[in-house]
């Protein structure tokens, strides 16, 4: 049976008593006496910090009540937090929630997916709010295995990079990646954690990949930042890809990951890759025809 997931009100709260306890004394000015027991910042202190008043400030930590923009600015500066910390307790609040997040996944698909096709030796793939699959190119199923061989409640970038063997097989060195996956999708959800389908893909990560619950448990958010990545594909050479990603403009909700080979020969190397499925499809069609 899977924990109900937390509202948004309550992660903003959770989120900013993490950063509270991460916090010294010493990193806000503050001495720190012989005495003191409690780790990291106490309420009184952050709420001082903030100009806000302490039963308000623990009042905000217990979800019981929403802050403007003003006063969160306030309370994210006392807590230090960076522009991506920041950018996430505006969403969880309810701030900055993007646009178009309402628009139908298909109609998103359809529009994308000659972009994704565009790219014949990048992987690439489009995924929605929720890091689900939405549409992926020749590339991206060669390379990691075609989603649609998942079954479609586990259809999930954050499922795929901790549960699914072929990716972890093939992606060497795949903890780091995997990590920031997780910390830009808390980064960006906003009210999407409180959606039914994120408790669901929480719960298929809770069934398939236990060991890794302090993943999704965590508070930590960062961008998904640019870095080149290494594969090892069966039966081909190691290749070195460039990851980058950008939103859509007909829904920033969403995200596409591109894949770009970083040299001519990882080109080559990819391109032979993607071809490979098509000659045995196409050897088959043969093999009927003969017979």
């Amino acid at each position: 049976m899977s924990t109900p997931t937390p509202g948004p009100s309550e992660e903003l709260g959770a989120f900013l008593r993490a950063h509270r306890e991460l916090l010294k004394p010493a990193d806000v000015g503050l001495t720190a006496t012989p005495r003191r027991r409690t780790p990291g910042l106490r309420r009184e202190e952050v709420a001082s910090l903030s100009g806000v008043g302490l039963a308000w400030y623990t009042w905000l930590e217990q979800g019981r009540v929403t802050a403007s923009r003003q006063v969160l600015t306030s309370v994210a500066r006392a807590l230090r937090l960076d522009a991506a910390g920041l950018r996430h307790a505006m969403r969880l609040a309810g701030y900055h929630e993007p646009a178009g997040s309402g628009g139908a996944p298909e109609g998103l698909a359809a529009t994308v997916r000659p972009v994704l096709d565009s790219w014949p030796a990048s992987p690439a793939v489009l995924l929605d709010r929720h890091f689900d699959l939405l549409a992926w190119n020749t590339p991206w199923s060669a390379l990691w295995g075609s989603p649609e061989s998942v079954p479609a409640d586990r259809r999930n970038l954050m499922w795929l990079m901790v549960a699914d063997p072929r990716l972890r097989t093939v992606l060497h060195d795949w903890e780091p990646l995997a990590m920031n996956i997780f910390q830009h999708f808390r980064a960006q959800a906003g009210p999407a954690l409180s959606d039914p389908r994120t408790g669901e893909v929480y719960a298929r990560l809770e069934e398939d990949a236990p060991e890794l619950r302090h993943w999704w448990g965590c508070h930590s958010v960062a961008e998904l930042t640019a870095r080149t990545v290494t594969v090892r594909p069966a039966g081909s050479a190691p290749m070195t890809l460039s990851l980058s990603s950008f939103h859509p403009v007909d829904d920033p909700s969403a995200l596409i990951l591109l894949f770009t080979p970083t040299t001519e020969e990882d080109r080559t190397r990819m391109l032979a890759l993607t071809e490979r499925p098509l000659r045995a499809v196409e050897g088959q069609g043969g093999e009927r025809a003969a017979g």
